[in-house]
């Protein structure tokens, strides 16, 4: 594997906000879900739960509910209006102000056609879903009390709707209230306190399901508007209900990080008819579960702790595999990190600021595993703060550590840097194409930018001095309008790689100016790719952790890659659950590949035999107290380091040290508010 001086780096305060809302479209098994700082998330559950779109959010936007309609999202919020989401330009497509107060919870109708909201001022406010956008339709009869929930009917005809200390059903033709059910306050419980019925669903045969504040779950009987069973789950809020399709289902988040499952099944085997039982518990969060869905197989919560956790139901998969391990997805699949390799620079992006910071040097020598003395420590040369309100969507750092780059969903910035003096100069005149930028890179000499933009396409910038002047736009044949999540080029200036949602990866030649060649489309969207600086070969892994190596001179895919892909990769590299989000090469060894993924750092060496289904895939460390005999029978291509935890990102210098960049999970649960407090034991 080779000698290695590491720059372990902690200095990155990563935080990610607390999840508030989400929605899964069962249709596409795609899970949408926005956190508190506005910014919107969409998962493909289909291909290994990949996180494959963001939106960043905005300064302001406090988004409370989300509403999948057909292949269109929807969200609103406190703002008091209703925003739908571009889902192929990652950007809010227009919003609409619904006119009563901060928006608390946002619903469809099964049929698509119609949406509703419950607002501040105790009206729900139904809006007709139009080709392109949404429009008033008619007011619900008005309460007193604001409305914090809502749900449909299946049939469209009624609507439950939870507010202060009750529940009002309403008919959705007339917009008449037609039952109110009271909602008790519980044992004990002031007079003065009121309950809030967080959440409310609405089955087919009529029955409604509301969760609140004083922790219960009850069922109710939507027809005649009486309480059927109340069951107490907690002592704190019942904050958010979720329904599987086939009704037979049911799950309850609360503020003490449990989930609570009911099945509606006979209680006793000699029963007949069937009742919501109390079934199982979980416990996957130390704090308030804010958000729930419950898929055909899984149970998927998040909330203030920040993680989203996938809990497989185990009577609906099959036990001891791959499908019933529970993943907990703490750290975005994208890179936030960016290195420098020429100037040992690292530019870390925040939702509203840029760091750029200078690692450390060291003149001692040791032994593996030896902490070297520090002879200069890190710095931060400069904290950018964004412009406007908009969060940052995608940055870069030129190699020479001279230029700097962010986007947002309404414009693209450029910087000239002097990190040794420590200046920074906003270059003013960019060409007017430089409007919305998906990814951004520079080339290796740093006198090219590129941009991704509208329908994979890529706009090239020539960079001089303090100006910059636009060269051309290259675009896909495919005519794709997803967009480009992956941006690479190579070494020589040459190749220019891309990467898109529709699992598309195009290769431009930048001497010609047009498209090289199509890259085969395989299964399961890209996580990372990279071009080797010698061979001029493509390295594509996947989310599924398949690697392919494309000859970008043959237009086909390589001997190694054909041997990989005949043999197989062995069964617990196929297990891993992080996907692998950035790869890089070593010029001192052309046949190494340098990988990682949040829980190890792998090298692959394509000189050596590839690993056997029978072999053990060693940590190195283990590797290394073995005896030298079976060290040798256990040799082979895949060299994997598991000292490091938590990676974001992995990064060779020009100097052939590493760049390890970490975010333990502790340190960001340390940085989270105090839980509510439990009893614990006789305490």
């Amino acid at each position: 594997m080779g000698e290695f001086k590491v720059h372990r780096v902690r200095f990155f305060d990563y935080m990610p906000s607390a999840i508030r809302a989400m929605a899964f479209n069962s249709q596409t098994e795609r899970l949408a879900l926005v956190r508190a700082d506005g910014a919107l998330e969409i998962f493909n559950f289909a291909d290994h739960y990949f996180q494959e779109k963001v939106i960043p959010g905005q300064d302001g936007r406090a988004v409370e509910a989300l509403c999948w309609v057909g292949q269109r999202l929807f969200s609103a919020g406190l703002n008091g209006e209703v925003t739908e989401y571009d889902l192929e330009n990652l950007r809010p497509k227009y919003t609409v102000e619904a006119y009563g107060g901060p928006i608390w919870t946002i619903g469809g109708n099964k049929q698509g056609t119609l949406l509703m909201v419950g607002c501040e001022d105790g009206t729900v406010k139904i809006f007709e879903i139009l080709k392109e956008m949404i429009q008033f339709e008619r007011n619900l009869e008005r309460q007193k009390g604001r409305i914090v929930s809502v749900s449909w009917h299946p049939s469209g005809t009624l609507i439950a709707a939870g507010m202060m200390d009750m529940i009002r059903v309403f008919n959705a033709e007339t917009g008449h209230a037609i039952h109110r059910m009271l909602v008790e306050r519980g044992a004990g419980a002031s007079k003065s306190r009121e309950v809030v019925v967080w959440s409310v669903t609405f089955l087919s045969d009529y029955t409604i399901i509301s969760g609140d504040s004083a922790g219960k779950v009850q069922i109710w009987d939507g027809l005649t508007g009486t309480l059927v069973r109340t069951h107490l789950i907690t002592k704190w809020d019942v904050l958010c209900l979720s329904l599987s399709q086939d009704e037979s289902s049911l799950i309850a988040g609360t503020s003490e990080g449990t989930v609570v499952q009911f099945q509606f099944i006979s209680s006793t085997v000699d029963q007949q008819e069937k009742e919501w039982v109390r079934t199982r518990t979980f416990k996957n969060h130390s704090h308030d579960v804010r958000a729930l869905a419950h898929t055909e197989t899984a149970v998927v919560s998040g909330g203030m702790d920040t993680q989203l956790v996938v809990r497989p139901l185990l009577d609906k998969v099959e036990k001891n595999t791959q499908e019933s391990a529970m993943r907990k997805i703490a750290l975005p699949h994208r890179s936030l990190v960016y290195c420098a390799k020429k100037a040992g620079l690292l530019l870390f992006q925040f939702p509203g600021h840029l760091e750029l910071w200078r690692v450390g040097e060291s003149d001692g020598h040791g032994k593996p595993g030896d902490s070297l003395p520090v002879k200069r420590k890190p710095e931060k040369l400069i904290q950018l703060k964004g412009k406007g309100d908009d969060h940052i969507y995608s940055s870069a750092l030129s190699p020479c550590g001279e230029w700097l780059a962010y986007s947002t969903v309404s414009s693209v910035r450029l910087y000239r840097l002097q990190y040794n003096s420590i200046s920074i100069t906003k270059v003013s005149k960019l060409p007017k194409d430089l409007c919305l930028g998906h990814q951004l890179c520079f080339s290796s000499d740093s006198t090219k930018f590129f941009v991704s933009s509208r329908n994979s396409s890529v706009i090239v910038v020539a960079l001089n001095q303090m100006e910059c002047k636009y060269l051309h736009t290259l675009k896909p044949k495919s005519g794709s309008r997803q967009p480009v999540h992956l941006l690479c080029t190579s070494e020589d200036g040459k190749w220019i790689a891309t990467a898109n949602t529709d699992r598309e990866i195009h290769v431009y030649d930048l001497h010609k100016r047009k498209l090289h060649c199509t890259v085969p489309t395989y299964s399961s969207c890209p996580t990372a790719i990279a071009i080797h600086p010698t061979t001029s070969n493509l390295v594509v892994v996947h989310a599924d952790q398949q690697i392919f190596e494309y000859s970008l001179v043959q237009k086909e895919y390589t001997e190694w890659s054909r041997k990989l892909q005949k043999q197989g990769l062995h069964s617990l590299w196929l297990e891993r659950d992080t996907p692998v989000t950035h790869i890089t090469f070593s010029l001192k060894n052309p046949a190494h590949i340098f990988l990682h993924d949040v829980f190890m750092f792998c090298i692959i060496d394509q000189s050596l035999p590839l690993p056997e289904a029978k072999t053990l895939l060693y940590n190195q460390m283990t590797l290394r107290s073995l005896p030298e005999q079976e060290r040798i029978r256990h040799s082979h291509a895949f060299k994997i380091c598991k000292n490091f935890k938590h990676v974001m990102c992995v990064s060779l210098l020009e100097d052939h040290s590493l760049v390890v960049v970490e975010r333990p999970l502790l340190d960001m649960m340390s940085q989270l508010p105090a839980p509510v407090r439990q009893k614990k034991f006789a305490s």
